[in-house]
């Protein structure tokens, strides 16, 4: 297991963890995480491809914040996604592609904010006054079966179809990604993760691990064990990030709202699904 301490940057606290699982060779995801940053990308298209492609895209990210002081918005993100998109292409081999998903603490309108943003069936998640919430929506084929009611939401996990998604990175298809703008309020933990741990445990276990260890890095360290714990068949990637410490009044207290980074909007966090499209890729 990689492990880096906690840190963070006025009231943000965070840890982190990647395992390539019980069953995987490699690892093929990729973690990006800085003061006011945090992304994982989790790889596809097999040996020498997945590791590649989710590497050249923190790569990107990585860049792209240090040149902006960090200071990102959503059409500064979505530039960045669309040019790790490109460098996948052009520098990965052929098949090669990842999803990702992460979060960006942005001030707006005199609060500061949480600028979610996916593509791919990674994921993030917020727990907020006891309430666990799945933030993102999964573009994956059994996300299209939930929607048109063939499956619940229970039997996701263990779909035949599960590892479908319908967008990706570098993949050559729709690279689109979603963005959810959500007020920062008091106590606030962003889990952001690869499909490895979600698919491993449910919210229920989610919530309960995130809620019992109030340490950022021991939460991430505990999260991955127990995903190893349930057998482990895929890459675990984990990154919580928690809002510790903030006054009161660099904070607003509004519903979280949609934006627009040029190109769609997307509205409260799990209200609606991704668009549908055909499916793209299946992860290795």
């Amino acid at each position: 297991m990689n492990r880096d301490g906690p840190g963070g940057r006025a009231g943000i606290r965070h840890g982190q963890g990647t395992d390539r699982g019980l069953k995987r060779q490699l690892n093929e995801d990729s973690l990006f995480v800085a003061d006011a940053l945090f992304a994982v990308a989790d790889g596809m298209g097999g040996h020498e491809a997945g590791e590649v492609a989710s590497r050249l895209c923190v790569e990107t990210l990585a860049a792209g914040y240090r040149k902006a002081a960090g200071r990102l918005d959503a059409e500064a993100i979505h530039v960045l996604l669309r040019a790790a998109d490109e460098a996948i292409a052009a520098g990965a081999p052929r098949g090669a592609g990842t999803t990702i998903s992460g979060a960006a603490v942005i001030e707006r309108d005199s609060g500061l904010h949480w600028l979610v943003f996916n593509v791919g069936d990674s994921r993030t998640y917020r727990l907020s006054d006891g309430l666990l919430e799945q933030v993102t929506v999964d573009h994956s084929e059994v996300q299209q079966l939930v929607e048109r009611g063939v499956i619940g939401v229970d039997q996701m996990a263990a779909h035949p179809r599960r590892h479908v998604i319908t967008r990706a990175l570098g993949a050559g298809g729709d690279g689109r990604a979603d963005f959810w703008l959500l007020p920062i309020r008091p106590g606030d933990r962003l889990l952001i993760c690869s499909d490895g741990l979600s698919t491993e445990l449910s919210d229920a276990s989610l919530r309960d691990t995130m809620t019992r260890f109030p340490d950022p890095q021991q939460a991430a360290d505990e999260l991955i064990a127990a995903a190893l714990g349930r057998g482990g068949r895929d890459n675990i990637s984990v990154i919580i990030a928690d809002a510790m410490g903030l006054e009161a009044d660099e904070m607003l207290d509004t519903v979280p709202r949609p934006i627009r980074p040029a190109m769609q909007t997307k509205t409260q966090p799990t209200a609606v699904a991704g668009g549908a499209t055909a499916p793209m890729e299946e992860k290795s």
